[in-house]
């Protein structure tokens, strides 16, 4: 459904725009230390970066010693409570963490998503790298998919298809495609770019390409049986306890394959989105879920299904890890 760039933001404007070279002060032996510029940083988590701010720019607790920085950092994350407006939030559209994800791909996420999906220039820097960043994803997935053969007539569930960026794909190749998102807005728009781009006609019998079915949907509510489930970028909505539990039931939907997304669990991006919390920002509407590779690797083996190949996604803003899974 979402990129990772959904939920928590990093603001990034505290940098001075006129002087990419600000130091910072080291006591006692006054070193000084210029930070590297944006492109020589690590891939930023798109789930910890505002993906409507200035990407030219980037967040410092600013000035003065190192260990004054740190004080300045400790006294924000003590101050600051983002935990607290997202129960704001929630409190408006219903309560649960579900009806947020809802309200917010309904509304303004879902016109901030259906520009960086779709093939718009108004779209800054950040915006084009994760559309970039989600392409090399499904690009990925529709390639682990084609290693074990044609995808012709084999049954897929799109679990969260957004905009249709993969399940249209799929169809091109053949596959029997059943998509579904919490969000009706995202269905109503994967329909028209699929009606758009496959351009089936009674017309046109001997194509073996098939319309794929579209339906609102979460995922706890999907069920039947499909050769291969597919869930991109979804478990970010999910804290670990129900992500072991979505896992099991994806899995059991699935007969042959599941392929999921997410967004890697590390101290550094766990950090940085933290720090990310601190800022307002209009992407933060909905909470942002780490997970760790071990963790969903266990929740898989709980489920009966093991591993078998492994994948990673980089960008400057977009950081994603791919498994496929087979029954073990």
């Amino acid at each position: 459904m979402a990129s990772l760039a959904t939920t928590t933001t990093l603001s990034l404007n505290h940098l001075t725009r006129n002087n990419p070279t600000t130091t910072f002060s080291l006591h006692p032996h006054k070193r000084r230390l210029t930070p590297p510029p944006l492109s020589a940083l690590p891939p930023l988590l798109s789930t910890i970066t505002d993906i409507d701010s200035n990407p030219t720019t980037l967040a410092v607790i600013g000035g003065g010693s190192l260990a004054a920085s740190i004080a300045a950092l400790a006294a924000l994350l003590s101050l600051t409570d983002p935990e607290k407006r997202r129960q704001q939030q929630a409190e408006v559209v219903g309560g649960s963490d579900k009806e947020v994800v809802r309200e917010y791909f309904n509304g303004t996420g879902f016109q901030r998503w259906k520009k960086i999906y779709g093939e718009t220039d108004d779209v800054n820097k950040v915006q084009l790298d994760i559309r970039i960043g989600h392409a090399k994803t499904v690009e990925s997935v529709v390639m682990m998919l084609k290693e074990d053969g044609s995808l012709s007539g084999v049954s897929v569930c799109d679990a969260g298809c957004g905009t249709g960026s993969l399940s249209i794909p799929l169809a091109k190749e053949g596959a029997l495609v059943c998509a579904s998102d919490i969000s009706a807005a995202m269905v109503q728009e994967a329909q028209a770019k699929a009606k758009e781009e496959l351009q089936i006609t009674d017309t046109s019998p001997s194509s073996n390409i098939v319309m794929p079915k579209f339906e609102v949907k979460d995922l706890e509510s999907l069920d039947g049986k499909y050769d291969t489930v597919v869930c991109l970028d979804v478990l970010i909505h999910y804290p670990q306890d129900k992500a072991d539990a979505m896992i099991g039931h994806l899995a059991s939907l699935a007969e042959n394959r599941l392929i999921l997304s997410f967004a890697p669990k590390t101290f550094f991006y766990s950090l940085l989105k933290r720090i990310g919390e601190l800022f307002p920002g209009p992407s933060k509407a909905t909470r942002a879920y780490l997970h760790a590779e071990a963790d969903v690797e266990r929740a898989l083996q709980k489920a009966g299904w093991k591993i078998r190949k492994r994948g990673l996604t980089t960008t400057q803003f977009y950081f994603a890890k791919i498994v496929e899974a087979v029954p073990a």
